[in-house]
């Protein structure tokens, strides 16, 4: 830990401000310094309605205090407390998303795609290049001034007379049109680490589920003659539960309607609705909804009256006209006569779930209104239970219920209601045998008919929609349109959100009457029900809901009639609007009737005979009835004051009362109710009544439930209650949250007078908030967000808390009175005058207290309350009374002074309550400590909007003993994090909260307290955390997290004190800038560099500042596991400048200056931290070699290939191996890299910013005050910047957006979750039920990053074209921009050179720098910048860079000629230009400009011999544009230089040439590769371009995993380097020339120098590249090493070490020695275990015939082909590219016979591929051993072909002859080329019998070797057996023994050739022996038989052949005397060689 990591003190910022304002600059302190006076704001905010108006209750009602409470806390305004500022620099992201409007387009090379000229593949033709003379170096293809125009010219290239014009000239053109925001283009940072943001949470609103609109088209059925009433009703099968309330509606003809006139008195407007929103909130796959139809009541069972619509037809009409009349005849007098009762009728019913998921199926993707449309199924999504998310798991695939397609469902069966079947449970089990069966059951009867319904999603309120009581939504109808009825939901499960209006129904659900044993006629039975008031029966309320096509409010309801049924089922449902106000007298009132249906002929009176009456009480001591009943029936008539007692309950009356069945409950029925007023909670209910009883207006004993409470009880009974709270049900606690706790912190402020003793119930009602939020934290159902807060707390105390009224007011209001709300200084938002329900709630006392110079009304209560108050409590032990006073009897002070702080505050309070808690409840506040901290900055907040501002300036805001509470509560806090962190690391996440909820607590007391007081509280969390023994990275990362969130305050800037920054150089003590060359130069030095430092000084005055980058610096040298802790670092320091960045306080440079200033520690902290970041580049480390020869500096031996280096350097996402980079950086002996690529990226846009935005004189300042290693670290960083913006490419997938921003869709939608809806259960739902976008996108703009470009255009991973540019254009910019801002850092260091004293090292590294930008994708508008600042560096130091320099100038020739090439004629200029202006400047010493010429030649070389794309026609135009430059050059008219150019381009024009004509060969590779090789053969007197061709083709075999040849090249270009080297330096262990590399190859004789008379090296320019040097020498055999071990030749790799080594060894480079005996002892490993594994090469004879091939034409060719290559492969390969060149008159010839010219077409181009093998002689075999030497420096091949006598090339085995083919070639192989001239061949015969001893040979071999391997292979032995013993081998060895031994021949030439037959077959019969044991070995157990059989044939083979072995030729076997020559001869002659001559 370091040392100096303890907090520094903090200046007293109050102080300091104060000091400055006197100081004099005051506006500046004014804009800058201080926080605005209207910083923070308290605004009342209207709450949004869906309703035109708030839903309240009726009007005149005098209401009980409980629901005035309610109905105030639904619709008063919301209480936001705001900061002006906040969000200030999110705002911009907004902006960012029309950014690429404002951007201008770059334009890349990568991305300009030149006018590609077809090139017809010419016939390859060699012709020009058999010749060896090099003609084509003078002599060019064609001249360049006659054939082009040149290119515009750059103006003003000559014509500034001093550098300094230049550099002010090139300054202004960089600075113009530049993007003011770096940031902007930058993507938006990992919103992980975004702990700054807090989400706003969700304003309260009513819980709505998923909605879907159904729409009745038609209800018919098949003859239409009554009219049909539906009801429609969703049920959930699973939860049995119906879901839902009744919807009614009918489609009944005008016709039919008017058959019921008599019985519907009117019909409202509300009641002809056909369409009905219902709400789902938990989908499930078995939720039906269900259709119920009746008519109106007739005579006759169900089924009877059913009958006709299941036998007629309306379309037979003919036939059943007359019925039909007869028929509706008979229904209109019946609904005259029966038209106010119904009856069931029939039901139908239909899955929504699977109508919903078939019509989300459907859905293309194009149409996605519903999903990403205005969808806000999601906000809605409340508090889902989350173990519904395991319940309803199988949904998320099945349905989307917000993004279906709207679908029509077509019903087309009815089931008959059965009368006695009509329950909801037997509903459910219809419904369950419908889902089990798929189709109704056969029991069920069926009527035909057909409903049409149309089902679609509801994303907006439809227009004309009205609520569940029917008030309308918004947006109203103009006209009158028929209604759309929300359907209230029933939800299967609890949904958690708080009530938000004023909802109080009431549903009766009568179930079952049991008369069974009534001996009575009652058979129709009906029940009429009312609701009344009293028990007259004018007492009844119109408060029942009325049906369809009727009144909206009726008085009475009667249910269906089941016919003929004594003891019926119900299934009506009767919706109350219940009475806000009920009494004891309100109760329900149920009459039952018996219907008679056919009239008699006397009887007039009505239909309706009286059975009984039953009632129930609505209130049961004081609470609302709800629940299952059982009631008794009274005959007869009524009791007198029955309504005060429950039917079962009622006192004896006189007369007495006749009870049905002797008083037994014999009528079921059901109540439930949906209020929010009737909390239907016990424990609830007791605390509002008891709190209600505190304010008065009631009378004692008061009674709750059944007990009675006196007066003396009260505050027990009142502690008990509040002590009970937290155990009363979730669901009931949520629902009433915010009454609850708003009562509770009243509770906490008013201290009780309660007969007569004050009782103080702070502490309890503290511990019951504290319970509550436990509770509720620990709830499973309830969600929280990603910093663990509860959502319904932080909702409550974002919109509803405020502050608690103060007890005066309460001790006021009368009853029935209104709390007139603090609301006097609050501004309020929304609309200007609140609506007239809230004038009528908020009858307004302003309260006095809120505004001194208001006075209110004063009571005589005050004073009486003020002593009581100022009578202190005695102090217990454990706890300090808090004390309260009355303000408002102070008289103002005449100088309107404070108020007295002796009042009581409720933040007092409540941090007094935190402070003296104990035990769980501290343990539990201090846990949910974010919740306290939030309640304190609110009410402190509306404290500090009461004050005056002028006269209470921030220290007295709060009294001392406040301050005191607020630091030990935080010092608890922070011991808590540490208890955590040391004690149980597993809940290392709890501490995290805690400790973020600890950061936004200081956060927010910096708007409102002392500051300085904060930043004490800050240090004291630093110095306490740091003082915990917690890990490191552990405690780094808290504090970083904590001090993010810090410095995320909307002030932080003036907090940090920004503006008291020397924004300009030194700062001396006068505030002048004292010149450059003042006296006291040494001490500003040291000021500039310290400003550059973290010192103490810095860290006490800009306290945020310092303490943030004391991390970022900690984290930075620190080792962690994966870098987390850096990145979390950097990020924080990334973000808090971008918001700077894009901050429109911050748009003024000057400003933008003095904040990059506060940032200059932060750039000696990323150049300390250099060796972290990625993408290093060796070649930009140290200067030129400083001290000490050539050979120990690192720079000199490229560690790796050049263009490997720079491909890396180009390639920040590094995907070359880490090891590549580890190779160069132990060149440097520097630590690896440990920040992954995003994050230094983070980190370097960080220094670019500050870079662009300091003060320039600053910056250069303090480059030259700069010692020299600091400044070349400061250049090294520049280049890592430059490739690590480095522009993608629209054509590749853009990954410098993208890698940021790729992190997948999910991951962007679940980080969407968290931010704004927190994880928990509703956040799973939501992630399941899909879709994303939300209702209030625009609230949550201000810290949504996402929502700007960067993201949206990540949301697809096929993204459209349109969006693939933005990004381009973006990152373009980016590139641009970035790389500009390192060009200005580079233009400053130079123009500051002539001040410091190593000039010519710091010129070189800017060099540097500035090539290894032109080495990256950079656009036009930066090139030409870039090349203007190089032409500038070659005018001032041009004497300097080409004496000094020459590497450098040779890479910079080779930059600038490959921009001369460029399709863009912007970058073309520009470095025609520059290459003019080299040339110039370096014509002035006739040394240099040999040297350049000779440097652009070799560029030029390899640039056509590397790059693929290569643009030859810009580049001629460049030529002609250079020449131009030239000839127009007025100064150098007289000098030798444009003849000097002249023959310059002249040999380039000639190189160019050659590059056309290798374009030819593209597609042909060894074609190109000869042409290359004749180029390089062509430059055998000028070694440089030699090398650079050799390395081109090295270059190219790599490209093609040539590795061998790429090698060869290789050794050959060191061996030409070797020859040089010889001749200049004498040293015992370099090479002899090449003769020393024969061992690798004797191809490499061929460098052998020419004579020291052509050429001699120590001519100017020649052999002075970098390679001519020993290093050079080394650098190319290890490449040549490496590339050979990655071609399997490990053996070569020893070879070309052998000659490495002496030099290392000359050099005493030990370290370099050790790691090449590593690699030597690897390629030997490497040999041991692939030794006889590797496949070195396979080769081919190709022969080319036809004069179409031109001076190919019988020429042939040994090709080599990688390892194993069929002859198919290579042919197919050839073939292909030679038919592009002759089409048709292409044929391959297929066999390998010797071709004959006369039988050929002339008009055709023939090829012939034939297999070849290496070929030794038997003396050669002793030497070649290994695999390796049998396939290494091959010079003669192999091939054979079989023929007969005959002609044909195959017959029987005895005219079966062979012809060898012996091939010499011209090199060995392998060498610099893969296809090498045959330049020999000589062939010879083989007998018939010398062919089968061939074979027989060959097999025998392959048998022992089978056999005697180590591990020997089954399958490989049993195939070969099978081929020597099997039974059935055609010509096997059988056959040939037969043929050849069965007789002795008789030509006694043949004896030995037989002799030497037998002696084969007698070893092929022993081997054939020892496989077959072998094999039983190694046999498996079911391989028995297969061995045996092998067995039997092995022995009858050994019988059969035995006869023929026996028998010897006896001449052979006499004895010897003396040899006849002519024998010897004979058989000598029999296989002669021929010589190829013979041939012909």
């Amino acid at each position: 830990m370091p040392q100096s990591y303890d907090a520094v003190d903090p200046l007293d910022l109050e102080e300091f401000l104060m000091s400055q304002l006197r100081s004099g600059d005051s506006a500046l302190m004014q804009e800058l310094g201080d926080f605005p006076d209207d910083d923070l704001a308290v605004e009342l905010v209207e709450r949004e309605c869906r309703t035109i108006r708030h839903s309240v209750p009726e009007d005149g009602a005098e209401l009980d205090s409980h629901v005035r409470d309610c109905v105030q806390s639904y619709t008063q305004p919301w209480l936001v407390v705001n900061r002006r500022c906040q969000g200030d620099g999110w705002s911009a992201y907004s902006e960012r998303a029309n950014l690429h409007k404002t951007l201008q387009k770059q334009t890349f090379e990568s991305d300009v795609l030149p006018e590609k000229q077809e090139t017809p593949v010419r016939s390859p033709s060699l012709a020009g290049l058999t010749d060896d003379s090099r003609k084509t170096l003078t002599s060019s293809d064609f001249d360049l001034r006659s054939g082009l125009t040149p290119d515009p010219r750059v103006e003003e290239l000559l014509c500034f007379s001093n550098p300094d014009e230049l550099d002010k000239f090139n300054q202004e053109a960089r600075h113009a049109n530049r993007h003011p925001e770096l940031f902007a283009l930058y993507p938006p940072a990992d919103e992980d680490d975004a702990v700054e943001i807090r989400p706003i949470p969700e304003c309260p609103k009513e819980h709505m589920g998923d909605r879907i609109l159904i729409r009745c088209q038609s209800i018919k059925f098949e003859i239409d003659i009554e009219p049909l009433f539906a009801t429609l009703a969703l049920y959930d099968l699973r939860e049995k539960k119906k879901i839902s309330e009744n919807f009614y509606c009918d489609l009944n003809s005008d016709q039919f309607k008017g058959f019921l006139k008599p019985h519907t008195p009117q019909v409202d407007q509300s009641t002809l609705s056909r369409s009905a929103i219902f709400s789902i909130t938990y989908p499930s796959p078995d939720i039906y909804l269900v259709i119920k139809i009746e008519k109106v009541l007739q005579q006759g069972e169900i089924s009877d009256c059913a009958e006709p619509y299941m036998v007629m037809k309306e379309s037979d009409s003919a036939k059943n006209k007359d019925k039909l009349e007869k028929l509706r005849s008979q229904s209109e007098v019946f609904c005259q006569k029966l038209g106010r009762y119904r009856m069931p009728f029939a039901w139908a019913t239909v899955n929504m779930m699977s109508v919903i998921s078939t019509a989300t199926l459907d859905r293309d993707n194009a149409d996605s209104e519903g999903v990403n449309g205005k969808s806000n199924s999601l906000d809605k999504r409340g508090q889902l239970p989350r173990r519904n998310s395991e319940r309803f798991s199988g949904m998320e695939d099945q349905c989307n219920m917000s993004g279906f397609k709207p679908a029509t469902i077509t019903i087309s069966t009815f089931c008959k209601q059965e009368g006695d079947r009509l329950s909801d449970e037997d509903l459910f089990k219809f419904l369950a045998d419908i889902k089990r069966f798929s189709s109704l059951q056969r029991r069920i009867k069926t009527i035909p008919g057909l409903i049409r319904l149309d089902v679609t999603p509801v994303h907006d309120n439809p227009v004309a929609c009205l609520s569940a009581e029917l008030i309308p939504v918004k947006p109203v109808a103009e006209k009158n349109l028929r209604p759309v009825k929300e359907v209230l939901e029933f939800p299967s499960s609890e949904v958690y959100v708080p009530h938000s209006t004023y909802r109080n129904i009431l549903y009766v659900y009568p179930q079952r009457l049991n008369f069974v044993n009534r001996l009575t006629s009652a058979r129709n039975i009906t029940i009429k029900i009312q609701f009344m008031s009293g028990e007259d029966p004018s007492n009844v309320l119109p408060v029942i809901f009325g049906k369809s096509c009727g009144p909206e409010f009726v008085q009475e309801v009667y249910t269906p009639i089941t016919y003929h049924n004594k003891s019926p089922d119900f299934y009506e449902e009767v919706k109350l609007l219940l009475p806000a106000r009920l009494t004891d007298r309100h109760h329900l009132l149920f009459t039952f009737y018996h219907i008679s249906c056919q009239q008699k002929q006397n009887q007039i009176s009505s239909n309706e005979t009286l059975i009984g009456y039953s009632w129930l009480p609505i209130l049961s001591t004081d609470r609302l009835q709800t629940g299952q009943y059982c009631l008794p029936i009274a005959l007869d008539r009524l009791p007198v004051n029955y309504c005060l007692h429950s039917p079962e309950k009622i006192p004896p009356q006189v007369p007495p009362v006749k009870w049905m069945e002797s008083h037994k409950g014999v009528f079921n029925l059901e109540i439930q109710a949906v209020s929010s007023v009737h909390t239907q909670d016990n424990h609830l209910e007791r605390f509002f009544t008891l709190c209600h009883a505190l304010e008065g207006g009631v009378t004692f004993p008061l009674r709750v439930r059944e007990e009675k409470i006196p007066e003396n009880k009260l505050e027990h009974e009142l502690k008990l209650s509040i002590i009970s709270l937290s155990s009363s049900r979730l669901e009931p606690l949520v629902l009433y949250l915010h009454l609850v706790l708003d009562k509770l912190f009243t509770l906490i402020m008013q201290p009780m007078v309660i007969a007569g003793q004050t009782a103080n119930l702070a502490q309890i009602a503290f511990e019951s908030v504290v319970s509550i939020v436990n509770s509720l934290h620990n709830s499973q159902e309830l969600s929280r967000d990603q910093q663990g807060r509860n959502g319904l707390l932080a909702t409550y105390l974002y919109w509803v808390f405020r502050l608690p009224h103060s007890p005066r007011d309460l001790l006021n209001t009368g009853p029935g009175g209104v709390l007139a709300p603090t609301e006097g200084r609050y501004s309020t938002l929304g609309r200007a005058s609140a609506t007239t329900v809230g004038s009528m709630l908020l009858q307004s006392r302003i309260r006095s207290s809120s505004n001194p110079d208001i006075t209110g009304p004063h009571s005589a209560e005050d004073t009486e309350v003020k002593n009581i108050m100022t009578a202190k409590g005695q102090n217990h032990p454990g706890s300090r009374m808090s004390t309260y006073v009355d303000v408002n009897n102070h008289p103002q002070s005449s100088t309107g002074g404070t108020r007295p702080s002796n009042r009581k505050h409720f933040h007092e309070e409540l941090a007094l309550q935190m402070v003296v808690s104990t035990g769980v409840c501290r343990e539990n506040a201090y846990k949910y400590a974010w919740f306290f901290f939030e309640l304190l900055v609110k009410s402190m907040a509306q404290h500090v909007c009461q004050l005056e501002k002028q006269v209470n300036p921030r220290r007295s805001r709060f009294s001392d003993r406040f301050k005191d509470d607020i630091t030990t509560i935080v010092s608890v806090v922070t011991a808590e994090i540490g208890t955590i962190l040391v004690k149980q690391q597993k809940e290392l996440e709890q501490a995290e909260k805690v400790n973020i909820s600890l950061a936004f607590f200081l956060y927010d007391l910096l708007s409102l307290m002392d500051r300085g007081f904060v930043f004490i509280l800050i240090r004291n969390y630093c110095n306490q955390m740091s003082a915990k023994s917690v890990s490191v990275p552990v405690l780094i990362s808290m504090r970083l997290e904590f001090l993010r969130i810090l410095c995320s305050h909307e002030h932080y800037l003036n907090l940090s004190l920004f503006f008291s920054t020397p924004a300009s150089a030194p700062a001396s003590p006068c505030p002048s800038i004292s010149s450059q060359n003042s006296s006291s130069c040494s001490l500003q030095e040291q000021r500039i560099l310290g400003l550059f430092d973290l010192s103490q000084e810095f860290k006490q005055q800009h306290y945020l500042t310092g303490l943030l980058l004391t991390e970022l610096s900690a984290a930075l040298d620190m080792e962690s596991e994966g870098g987390k802790v850096q990145r979390k670092a950097i990020n924080a320091t990334y973000s808090l400048l971008c918001a700077h960045d894009l901050d429109p306080r911050c748009a003024l440079p000057e400003i933008r200056a003095k904040v990059a200033t506060l940032y200059l520690p932060l750039v000696g902290i990323i150049l300390d931290a250099i060796n972290y970041l990625d993408f290093t580049v060796s070649e930009v480390r140290g200067g030129k070699n400083k001290g000490g020869g050539p050979d120990e500096d690192p720079e000199n031996v490229p560690p790796i290939n050049q263009s490997i280096a720079m491909a890396i350097a180009g390639n920040p996402f590094n995907t070359l191996a880490r090891n590549a980079l580890v190779s160069m950086a132990s060149v440097s002996g520097k630590a690896v890299a440990t920040l992954s690529a995003e994050t230094s990226r983070n980190l370097l846009v960080c220094f670019l910013w500050v870079m662009k935005n300091a003060e320039r004189s600053l910056i250069q300042r303090w480059t030259v005050d700069m010692p020299p290693p600091q400044l070349n670290r400061l250049l090294e960083l520049l280049t890592i910047c430059v490739s690590c913006f480095d522009y993608r490419g629209k054509q590749s997938s853009d990954k410098v957006s993208t890698q940021a921003l790729q992190k997948s869709q999910q991951a962007k939608l679940q980080l969407e979750d968290s931010l704004l809806r927190g994880i928990g259960a509703r956040g799973e739902m939501m992630r399941r039920v899909g879709g994303s976008d939300r209702a209030h996108q625009k609230e949550n703009l201000r810290w949504r990053k996402d929502l700007t470009q960067w993201r949206q255009t990540n949301d697809k991973h096929d993204k459209t074209k349109a969006e693939l540019d933005q990004e381009a254009l973006i990152s373009g910019n980016l590139a641009t921009e970035s790389n500009l801002i390192v060009l200005d850092l580079l233009e400053t260091i130079v123009q500051a050179v002539p001040l410091a004293d190593c000039k010519d090292s710091v010129v070189g590294g800017v060099l540097r720098v500035l090539l290894h930008c032109l080495t990256c994708n950079q656009s036009t508008t930066f090139l030409t910048h870039c090349f203007s600042t190089l032409r500038a560096l070659v005018v001032k130091f041009g004497e300097l860079l080409f004496e000094e320099e020459a590497e450098q100038c040779a890479d910079l020739c080779q930059k600038v000629l490959q921009h001369c090439s460029s399709p863009v004629d912007g970058n073309r200029s520009q470095a025609c230009a520059t290459l003019y202006l080299i040339m110039r400047y370096s014509f002035n010493s006739a040394n240099n400009f040999s040297r350049v010429k000779m440097q652009v030649t070799m560029s030029l070389a390899s640039l056509v011999g590397k790059s693929e794309d290569f643009h030859e026609e810009y580049l001629r135009r460049s030529l002609r544009t250079i020449l131009a430059y030239a000839e127009e050059d007025t100064e150098m008219k007289n000098t030798a230089l444009p003849s000097q150019v002249d023959e310059l381009l002249r040999n380039l024009n000639s190189i160019l040439s050659d590059t056309v004509k290798m374009r030819e060969f593209q597609e042909d590779p060894e074609m190109l590769m000869d042409l290359m090789y004749r180029i390089a053969k062509g430059y055998q007197t000028s070694p440089d371009l030699r090398l650079t061709w050799l390395q081109n083709m090295a270059e190219k075999h790599k490209n093609r995993k040539c590795f061998t040849e790429s090698a060869m090249c290789l050794v050959h270009a060191a061996a030409l380097v070797a020859e040089y080297l010889s001749m200049l330096e004498d040293h015992k262990y370099l090479p002899v020339g090449s003769v020393t590399f024969q061992n690798i190859s004797p191809n490499v004789l061929e460098e052998s120098a020419v004579s020291d008379d052509i050429l001699s090296p120590d001519e100017d320019g020649v052999c002075s590249g970098r390679y001519f040097t020993t290093s050079g020498l080394v650098g190319l055999l290890e490449q040549a090493a490496e590339l050979f071990s990655s071609g399997g030749l490990y053996e070569a790799v020893n070879e070309v070490y052998k000659i490495i080594v002496p030099v290392l060894e000359a050099h005493r480079d030990f370290r370099e020695l050790a790691s090449t005996h590593q690699k030597l002892q690897k390629a030997f490993e490497n040999i041991i275990q692939k030794g006889h594994k590797r496949m070195f090469g396979t080769y081919f004879r190709v022969g080319f015939y036809g004069a179409k091939f031109g001076d190919l034409d019988e020429r042939e060719f040994v090709y080599k082909e990688p390892g194993i290559t069929h002859l198919p492969e290579i042919s197919h390969r050839l073939e292909n590219f030679y038919i592009q060149c002759f089409g048709d008159a292409l044929e391959m010839i297929k066999d390998s016979t010797p071709v004959n010219r006369s039988k050929l077409d002339t008009n055709k181009a023939y090829i012939q591929i034939t297999y070849v093998e290496p070929y030794f002689d038997d003396y050669e075999m002793k030497d070649r051993l290994t695999n390796f030497e049998k396939n290494f420096n091959l010079r003669r091949f192999m091939y054979t072909t079989p023929f007969t006598k005959a002609g044909r090339p195959r017959g029987e085995l005895n005219e079966q002859y062979k012809r060898k083919t012996i091939l010499t070639t011209m090199h060995a192989f392998p060498y610099v080329k893969t296809r090498i001239n045959v330049i020999q061949k000589e062939e010879f015969d083989l007998t018939p019998i010398e062919v089968a001893i061939e074979d027989m040979q060959k097999k025998t071999r392959e048998l022992a070797l089978a056999t005697h391997r180590e591990q020997p292979d089954a399958k490989m032995l049993q195939m070969l057996l099978q081929g020597s013993v099997g039974a059935t081998v055609n010509q096997g060895p059988l056959e040939v023994a037969q043929v050849f031994l069965n007789d002795i021949p008789a030509d006694p030439k043949l004896f030995r050739h037989h002799n030497k037959l037998r002696l084969c077959f007698k070893e092929f019969i022993m081997r054939c022996g020892e496989a077959v044991e072998k094999n039983k070995h190694l046999i498996t157990l079911d391989q028995k038989e297969y061995q045996q059989e092998l067995k039997k044939n092995y022995n009858r083979l050994r019988e059969n052949l035995r006869p023929m072995l026996e028998r010897k030729i006896p001449e052979l076997y006499k004895p010897i005397i003396k040899p006849r020559l002519e024998h010897r001869d004979s058989v000598k002659r029999l296989s002669f060689r021929r010589a190829p001559e013979d041939n012909a």
